[in-house]
């Protein structure tokens, strides 16, 4: 009969308490974050016999959350900054917290770094906090030419340096973690368990998809110094491609930009939020999540965990999740320097109907007739045929729109273009 029984365990500063906070618990819940929002927990007790000691502001707090029957998972350590005594009938209640960027990153720094990894930014940042450092295999030889941190907290510094490359900056148990957003991996490079969630596990859940009008792709510009001209590269497809106001100094900087963006737009196609009846302490931020029994939409997409709410008191322990699309890690392409298709004014396909009774041929036209196109397939409907030809004459002009943006000049490196969308 203990499968359905909560435990958990509470120390503070390593003495364990968990006897003293177990018959006078309210109710506990730890908010684990993604980001550098940091991690919360909250712990109401009974003192209506005033006999409960106030613990002091700056304590250390460890908590593992789990069942009886299949035992517990650690949490982390949280440090005490609230302490709240209210009543009739008197409770206390405390706030604690996981190590935050802002709260201990916020001196403004001044330092440059040249010719260097992203790695060993993260290790000097973390040195100087007194902090161990995690930067994942990935980002971790991520090659420096030369960045500046001004007057900016290393807090800010670290945003900056995860918006640039899709990724996430967080203390978890004094050791600051860099990795990517998408990745379902410790910074250690150990994967996190895939977590099998039914809706029968759920007693309630919200899915929102906001697909029809999302962007295509994203173009980002660059300055080619050697040719002194600005240049583009695009991650996703061209067509309602997002375009990056900032000019780039270089290729590799514009390709980041671009696939960084892409994926941040890929993610947020689709969010996924469920409540479990039955609390999961298995589930941490980043955790990777299947789902089963809702519509063949939401059971076919994978899901990345990015905000975990675990709950213990008069209701048993629940656990609330907020999920995002998990993505695959993209690449940018170079875009055309030079029209492929110079002087041809319209495209052409043809089409041959062979279900027809009456055979059907005939061919489709976008553009003008004076210089054609003609796609090679064979369309068997002109439906099919016209969509085509619209859609290949579209791509041929986008193309010169951004062959023919390109060429203008000047364009100088960390400038924006007005045109650009946001």
């Amino acid at each position: 009969m203990s499968d359905h029984i909560p435990a958990f365990r509470v120390t503070i500063e390593d003495k364990d308490i968990t006897a003293i906070v177990s018959p006078r618990l309210i109710n506990l819940t730890l908010t684990l974050c993604r980001g550098d929002e940091s991690d919360q927990l909250d712990i109401a007790l009974d003192d209506s016999d005033g006999k409960l000691a106030m613990p002091p502001r700056g304590a250390q707090i460890a908590v593992a959350l789990g069942w009886q029957s299949t035992g517990l998972v650690e949490m982390g350590k949280f440090t005490v900054d609230e302490v709240e005594h209210s009543g009739a009938p008197d409770t206390i209640t405390l706030r604690a917290r996981s190590a935050n960027l802002i709260d201990t990153f916020k001196q403004p720094q001044e330092r440059s770094f040249h010719k260097t990894t992203l790695g060993a930014i993260i290790e000097a940042i973390a040195f100087n906090n007194e902090l161990a450092s995690g930067v994942s295999a990935r980002l971790r030889d991520t090659a420096i030419e030369h960045i500046d941190q001004t007057h900016e907290s290393d807090a800010g510094f670290l945003r900056r340096l995860g918006k640039k490359y899709d990724a996430v900056a967080t203390v978890k148990n004094d050791t600051l973690l860099f990795i990517p957003i998408n990745q379902s991996r410790t910074a250690s490079g150990k994967a996190l368990p895939v977590i099998d969630i039914t809706r029968a596990l759920g007693d309630g859940h919200r899915y929102h998809s906001a697909e029809s009008d999302s962007y295509t792709g994203v173009r980002a510009f660059w300055h080619d110094e050697r040719y002194a001209r600005r240049r583009s590269v695009v991650a996703g497809v061209p067509g309602n491609s997002k375009r990056l106001r900032t000019t780039f100094a270089n290729e590799a900087d514009a390709r980041t930009a671009a696939v960084a963006e892409w994926q941040r737009i890929l993610r947020g196609l689709a969010t996924f939020e469920m409540s479990l009846a039955l609390g999961n302490p298995a589930v941490f931020p980043q955790s990777p999540v299947t789902v089963r029994g809702f519509k063949p939409e939401i059971d076919a997409t994978e899901w990345l965990s990015t905000k975990v709410t675990h709950s213990l008191g008069g209701s048993g322990f629940t656990t609330r999740v907020e999920f995002e699309t998990k993505t695959e890690a993209v690449e940018a392409e170079r875009e055309e320097e030079k029209d492929p298709d110079e002087g041809i004014t319209g495209v052409v396909a043809k089409w041959k109907d062979v279900a027809a009774k009456k055979k059907k041929t005939g061919q489709e036209m976008a553009g003008t007739k004076t210089k054609l196109k003609t796609l090679e397939h064979l369309y068997k409907t002109r439906q099919a045929a016209k969509r085509a030809v619209k859609h290949a004459w579209q791509r041929i002009k986008e193309m010169r729109e951004i062959i023919r943006e390109n060429s203008e000049e000047p364009w100088k490196p960390g400038t924006a273009d007005s045109t650009d969308q946001d």
